[in-house]
């Protein structure tokens, strides 16, 4: 299923939505991690509901779909939140994240929850998944096309430049990766940790056509994902440069990477009423 053309206003009106379901999820869960969501939403809205994702929720093993992985699968919450948007379960069950039983796990699980394509967190091990689907189109002659999220302190994992070379090395302009730069990682920002800026370069020199933009702004992102498409003969990456947590940096500036932590209740609402003021 690819939509018809939205507009930017409805693309942003789901990017809000998301949002608010990203929040009051994690909060309610007492856990997760919503900035490390946040900072992609518009990059996942793009592709969910851009026209760029193939996808149908009520087939959601329908062979010639495209796939989303998300590498990054701590940003667990912006997943289910693009799921449920996207119609692959109801919205009312988001608040039983992280709870027992529920198949929103802490990290994605394909074998609990349809619209899944893989079992990530163990950073690093996603692209190499992507190139595994990417390969299999070709081999089964389909023409479904593959995007992977990673953060970028997982590019500290050397498997993500095993699998770089890889997929230049078979020519796979069916695969996009999407590096979501917002600066930070688990323990500090990722220049103190390791410093792997300027990323497009690196990227060229492993043989990938390299985009550089502003990955919370969502008519880059659009343009960005159409160029992708028209790439032969290699793959892509985009290196969006996000804000951990956008657009609520106000209520984080304690700590703007909130790593791995979840808004309280009064951080929760002034939050949502930030998002409803823009």
């Amino acid at each position: 299923m690819t939509a018809s053309t939205p507009s930017l206003a409805d693309l942003k009106a789901r990017a809000k939505s998301i949002r608010k379901n990203i929040i009051t999820s994690t909060t309610t869960a007492g856990s997760g991690h919503p900035t490390s969501s946040l900072s992609a939403v518009e990059v996942a809205v793009a592709l969910y509901f851009g026209g760029f994702l193939r996808y149908d929720p009520k087939n959601p093993h329908w062979p010639q779909r495209d796939r989303f992985i998300l590498s990054k699968g701590h940003a667990a919450p912006l997943l289910y939140a693009v799921l449920a948007e996207a119609g692959y379960f109801p919205a009312s069950e988001l608040p039983t994240l992280r709870k027992l039983d529920s198949p929103l796990e802490g990290h994605p699980n394909m074998r609990r929850l349809p619209g899944v394509e893989a079992s990530t967190g163990s950073l690093g091990q996603g692209l190499s998944i992507g190139i595994g689907h990417a390969l299999a189109a070709r081999l089964d002659g389909y023409d479904y096309r593959v995007y992977v999220l990673l953060g970028d302190g997982e590019l500290d994992e050397g498997q993500v430049w095993e699998a770089a070379m890889s997929a230049h090395k078979f020519k796979l302009d069916n695969l996009v990766a999407i590096v979501d730069q917002n600066g930070y990682q688990q323990t500090a920002s990722t220049k103190e940790v390791l410093d792997l800026s300027p990323l497009p370069p690196k990227w060229e020199a492993f043989g990938w056509a390299a985009q550089e933009i502003e990955g919370n702004n969502q008519e880059q992102v659009l343009a960005a994902f159409k160029k992708a498409a028209q790439v032969k003969g290699r793959p892509s990456v985009l290196v969006a440069h996000t804000v951990k947590g956008w657009p609520i940096q106000t209520v984080l500036t304690k700590d703007p990477n909130h790593h791995g932590k979840p808004l309280t209740r009064d951080e929760e609402k002034e939050a949502l009423a930030l998002l409803d003021a823009r």
